[in-house]
């Protein structure tokens, strides 16, 4: 069983920052990476972030580029997404997930791994 704990949402003007948190505890499955995924009202979810456990490498959605990183404390096995310069559009509910992949150059997250989520809004 993997526990996860999602915290650093809130509602922030256009332009602020907000910094995600993702705490994993419990016994976890050999993963390549893990990241962030994001859902705004109607839509699906999409891929965000991700980092490479073997290697450390980053990858991210073209609409955050520039504007988000995402950091892993190994020590603590905590997974971070500092947002900054953030845009109404970016309005969500963020997911972590500590054990993603990817094919066809499509993210994926193992469906017994997401958090609970937890909101970002974005005020114009």
């Amino acid at each position: 069983q993997v526990q996860l704990v999602e915290s650093g949402g809130g509602l922030v003007q256009a332009g602020g920052s907000l910094r995600l948190s993702c705490a994993a505890s419990g016994r976890t499955r050999s993963a390549y990476a893990m990241g962030w995924f994001r859902q705004a009202p109607g839509k699906d979810r999409e891929f965000v972030a991700a980092l490479t456990l073997s290697g450390g490498s980053t990858y991210y959605v073209d609409s955050v580029k520039g504007r988000f990183t995402i950091s892993r404390d190994n020590a603590n096995n905590t997974v971070y997404l500092q947002m900054n310069s953030l845009k109404p559009e970016d309005t969500a509910v963020y997911y972590c997930n500590p054990n993603l992949w990817v094919y066809n150059s499509r993210w994926y997250g193992a469906p017994d791994y997401w958090g609970q989520g937890t909101q970002v809004t974005v005020s114009s």
